[in-house]
Order: structure tokens, then C-alpha cells, then sequence
């Protein structure tokens, strides 16, 4: 009787981290009492306002005071005539640290935008803003990286000079640059590996040493992509760039409806159906960009001129044209992009458009999911029109339309760089978005020309697939036979890596895309190894037995339940030889 090896492949979920965690908590509500603050405070001084003002200083021609409710001590500013009449504490930067700063806020108004400044000699920079209220805590979230070392001040400013701020448990925590680096490690750790033990017996059970073991991986589990175009289609060159790195795809404009009905009445989706057979014919799923574009420049050309009642018509037929279309094909649904910024629909069909476009696009395509499509949310704090309390208050309008009530709404945050990343406010950012409990997606991310410019979307990279709540990245990155990319060639014409490429590559092989890991049993029949959720091969080698090469696809998922360390799977594998 042949004798019988039994792959036994355990996996353990991630272990937890050694260094001191960053934070990820946050709030998106109104609360009765603040937090604690983070980090004790940091390196703020009398963070919870316990030792008097202490600390705290009158800013501009503000007066400051200690206040106190049910027990909880905060600092008051008032008699406000700028905006920037507020409260502030003097602190000391240090080029090149990472600082990410938390506050609790309250004001005697209603929905005011209230941001952190820090002032150096070199100017003003924003750390973060918040839409807060009065009779309740709202907490403000962000961070910036200092470009120098120096003395310093932050403080709190709003436009709104009627109203009184108040501000309680301030946090204010430094982070080297290899503190940070660590943080990613932990999380990705925790968040898309785990451990993994191929354990070898023999039929008896007992366990096999020395027998070899090698691992190669298939597939990718995060969703990781980029934007194509037509050029796709008979370029072999860029179809085999692309399929052989990516699993996500989104059309750059085939799928818009300035493409599909250039003329009034006259449809066409031939490039879009081609691209989309393309995509299932390499197991690529593509994200359904976009039903409509809130933006008056990205119009079809016959649009503008219609009276409401005749846009009212041509929307209901764009929605359930597309939609029902591409049902069940597409992943998500980008159903108004970028209505933070624009609201060429809503300023025609009334202020719900946005909300009833989600709920009808849901009805007619409802396993697949809705998404909010907007950018600056993580790239230029400076935009408040997209900052991330900004986005939530959208998602509640959406979600408070009746038909929308328990309607999962996706967040997808387009990351179009410009300068230097803010890796502090683009992780506190992700972290107050992922309060709401949807998912989020960075949905169109590159960098704007610059002599950095690699550097940079290595930077954001990182950060972004370091981040627990992320669940994919797709790449603004779309070739051009032309060499005219829309910010970052990854490729030349002859498909030659550009430093873009380069980056996805390296980042790649850390990601585990190219995965082949070997080694022997010990003695007791175990391999270890710590993998990346994906799929794999996994061969066994007895090199004491001839034609014993046995292969098994296994897959490494995620555990729900990260309690439970160990999730066994066993394959039995007959290899020839004596017993």
C-alpha cells in the first residue's frame, strides 16, 4: 500500500504589534462628553484643561477662558472679531516628524467649520478641520509633517466670528519617520497577512522532516488596479503590461456618458463592451465610472441646453441605459462624481438629484455597490469643500433620503497629489472616514509631475495599502500612445518601466504579487511562513521518493473573527513510493 502525506496548511491570524500603535480610532459624532485624549495628550500641555489654562494662551484679540459642564474642563474663546481670534499653545517642531493631531470642538452655532493651524516662521499649515456644533463634542482629526524645527503655534480659527469655540482633550503626538514606517509594517501584519504553517505527516499522522516545500503565489487578494483606455484593446504589448500586475480596472472615459451618447439619441458602447469582455477574459473586475459627473465642463455637449423637464427625461435614460447594461459586471457604481465640489444636476433638478440617482442606481443594479467619487479629501487639505467631515455630511444627506435608509454607500477618495503628501493628515483623514463603517476605496490616485514625483507616489502608496479600513487601490495611469498621461506615465511607448513603474513593481513584490518562498520541513514536519492573502501553490517534495512532486491550490483569507488564531486546512496527497 502506497503511503499517504498529509498538507496541512494552519493559518494564523496576524500577531499583535510589538511597537507602541498608532491610534486609528476616531469619531464622527456629536458627543456628549469628549474622549480622552490620544496619546495623553502628546506633547501638548494640559490636554484636558484639569490645570486651569495652563498652557493656553488668548490667539489674536480673542479672550480665553475655563469652562466646565458636568464635571468635564474645557477652554473657551470668545469676543471673536477674525477669525483666527482664538485659543492657542506654544509648541516645539522637529523637521521631518510626523505629528498627528486629535480635538474636541464645540461652538455656540451650528454646522461651523472650525480647522487646527499650526504657525511657523515659514506660514500657516492647516492640520485638520471639523463641522462642529453646539450642546455636543465633535472631534477634529488630522496632522502634518514639519518642514522645520522651531518653535511653533497651534491654534483654532473659524470664518465664523459669531461664535464662541471651545476645545478640550488636544492631542499633539510625534512619530519619526521610522516610527511611522513601522506603523505600516504592524498594520499590514495585522491587516493582509497571516501566518501560515504547512504542516507534512504521513498517513499515520506522524509528522514528515526534511521533506521540501515550495510556495508560489497566483493571485493578489487586495484589489489593486488602474485606469485603461481603448488603446487596450489591440495593443498586446499593454494588455500583457497590464493583466500581469493588475486585478481591478476602471474605463478612464469609456463608460461616461459624454462617450456612450455623444449625439442625442444615438448610443454606443462598443469600445466599453469590448473593454469589459477584455477585462473578464483576464479576471479583472472593473468599477462602473461614472453614471453621471456632477461637473458642468463634463457634460455631453447636448446636455446644457435642456430645459429641466427634457434633462429629467435624458437622465432616467442615461441611468437605466448604463446600468442595466452592465448589471452584475461591473463591481461599483460611481453615481454622481465629485458633487462636493460641483452640482450641475442639483442646480437643474433640485438639491435631492444626488440622493435619488443613489437610491434609483441601487434599484436597478442592487448587488452591486454605490460609491461617493470626489478628490482632496486626502491630498489637499486646503480644499475644504472636500474635507473629510465635509464627505460624511454627504453621505448623511444620501443616506437620510427615504429610500436610502440602510443603503451601504462606498467612499471613494480619487487621491490626485499635487505636492509633497501630508502622510499624517491623509491617515488621520482615512481614519475619521472609516468611523461611518463604509468602504472605502482610493479610486483614482497618482502625482503631478515634480522632481519627487516617484518618491512621492511611493509614499502614497504605502500609506494607503498600510491602512486597515482600505480595501483597494486603482491608479490614475491609463498609457497613451502620445506619452501624454494624465499626471504619472508608468510605461513608455515600447513598455519599458518609467520610475511610476518601477515603484508599482517594487511595491508589488512587498505586497507578495511574486511570492515564491521554499524551504524544508523540521523536525516536526513544519514549514513557516507569513503570507499575504491570496491564492497559492503550494508543492511537496519527498526527495527520499521518486515522482513525488504533489502540487494543492490553497487560499490564505482573512479570518473574520481575529480571536480565533488558527483556521486548519488539510489535503490529503497521495505521493508513490514504499511505506
Amino acid at each position: 500500500m502506497s503511503p499517504l502525506f498529509l498538507l496541512c496548511v494552519i493559518l494564523f491570524a496576524g500577531l499583535e504589534a510589538k511597537a507602541i500603535p498608532y491610534d486609528y480610532s476616531a469619531s464622527i459624532e456629536c458627543l456628549a462628553q469628549p474622549w480622552k485624549p490620544q496619546y495623553n495628550g502628546g506633547i501638548i500641555q494640559n490636554p484636558e484643561l484639569n490645570n486651569g489654562l495652563q498652557g493656553w494662551t488668548a490667539f489674536g484679540g480673542a479672550k480665553i477662558e475655563q469652562g466646565e459642564s458636568s464635571g468635564n474642563k474645557y477652554v473657551v474663546a470668545h469676543s471673536r472679531k477674525q477669525p483666527y481670534d482664538s485659543v492657542s499653545q506654544k509648541i516645539n517642531l522637529q523637521m521631518g516628524m510626523h505629528y498627528t493631531l486629535s480635538a474636541w470642538i464645540q461652538v455656540t452655532g451650528s454646522n461651523v467649520l472650525v480647522t487646527a493651524i499650526v504657525k511657523t516662521s515659514k506660514g500657516f499649515n492647516l492640520a485638520g478641520a471639523i463641522l462642529a456644533e453646539s450642546n455636543c463634542w465633535s472631534m477634529l482629526k488630522g496632522g502634518l509633517t514639519a518642514d522645520t524645527s522651531e518653535p511653533a503655534e497651534l491654534y483654532f480659527e473659524s470664518n465664523n466670528t459669531s461664535v464662541d469655540i471651545w476645545i478640550d482633550s488636544v492631542s499633539l503626538q510625534p512619530f519619526t519617520e521610522e516610527e511611522w514606517s513601522s506603523h505600516q509594517v504592524e498594520s499590514i501584519d495585522r491587516a493582509r497577512k497571516r501566518k501560515v504553517l504547512v504542516k507534512v505527516v504521513n498517513r499515520q499522522g506522524n509528522p514528515l522532516p526534511s521533506v521540501n516545500v515550495s510556495i508560489v503565489q497566483k493571485r493578489l487578494r487586495f484589489p489593486f488596479g488602474s485606469a485603461i483606455n481603448q488603446n487596450i484593446l489591440n495593443n498586446k504589448a499593454y494588455q500583457n503590461w497590464f493583466t500581469s500586475r493588475f486585478t481591478v480596472a476602471t474605463f478612464a472615459n469609456e463608460m461616461k456618458w459624454y462617450s456612450t451618447e455623444n449625439v442625442q439619441g444615438k448610443e454606443n458602447y462598443a469600445v466599453a463592451d469590448a473593454m469589459l469582455q477584455f477585462a473578464k477574459q483576464h479576471n479583472i473586475v472593473v468599477r462602473g465610472h461614472n453614471v453621471f459627473w456632477d461637473d458642468p465642463k463634463y457634460q455631453p455637449g447636448w446636455v446644457p441646453s435642456l430645459s429641466p423637464n427634457q434633462l429629467s427625461l435624458a437622465v432616467q435614460k442615461r441611468l437605466q441605459s448604463v446600468v442595466k447594461r452592465y448589471k452584475g459586471q461591473v463591481i461599483h457604481w460611481d453615481v454622481n462624481n465629485e458633487n462636493l465640489h460641483f452640482s450641475f444636476f442639483e442646480s437643474k433638478l433640485g438639491a435631492n438629484f444626488s440622493a435619488k440617482a443613489f437610491s434609483q442606481v441601487h434599484r436597478a443594479d442592487p448587488t452591486v455597490a454605490v460609491f461617493l467619487n470626489d478628490y482632496n479629501t486626502l491630498e489637499d487639505n486646503r480644499d475644504t469643500k472636500a474635507a473629510p467631515a465635509q464627505y460624511v455630511r454627504q453621505l448623511r444627506r444620501i443616506r437620510s433620503y427615504p429610500f436610502n435608509k440602510g443603503l451601504t454607500i462606498g467612499i471613494g477618495l480619487e487621491s490626485h497629489f499635487t505636492n509633497a503628501p501630508n502622510l499624517p493628515y491623509m491617515r488621520a483623514s482615512i481614519d475619521y472616514l472609516a468611523a461611518t463603517g463604509s468602504p472605502i476605496w482610493i479610486t483614482e490616485l497618482d502625482v503631478a509631475n515634480q522632481p519627487n514625483q516617484a518618491q512621492y507616489f511611493e509614499q502614497v502608496l504605502r500609506e494607503a495599502h498600510s491602512h486597515p479600513k482600505v480595501q483597494g487601490i486603482v491608479l490614475w495611469t491609463a498609457w497613451s500612445p502620445n506619452g501624454q498621461c494624465y499626471r504619472i506615465c508608468l510605461v513608455d511607448q515600447n513598455f519599458k518601466n518609467l520610475p511610476g513603474g518601477d515603484v508599482v513593481d517594487k511595491l508589488l513584490r512587498e505586497w507578495g504579487r511574486y511570492t515564491q518562498e521554499s524551504g524544508i520541513t523540521n523536525q516536526n514536519g513544519i514549514l513557516e511562513a507569513s503570507l499575504f492573502y491570496g491564492d497559492y501553490d503550494v508543492t511537496v517534495t519527498d526527495p527520499s521518493m521518486k515522482n513525488n512532486n504533489v502540487t494543492q491550490h490553497v487560499q490564505v483569507l482573512p479570518t473574520d473573527d481575529q480571536s480565533k488564531n488558527t483556521t486548519t486546512h488539510v489535503i490529503q496527497i497521495p505521493i508513490q513510493g514504499s511505506s
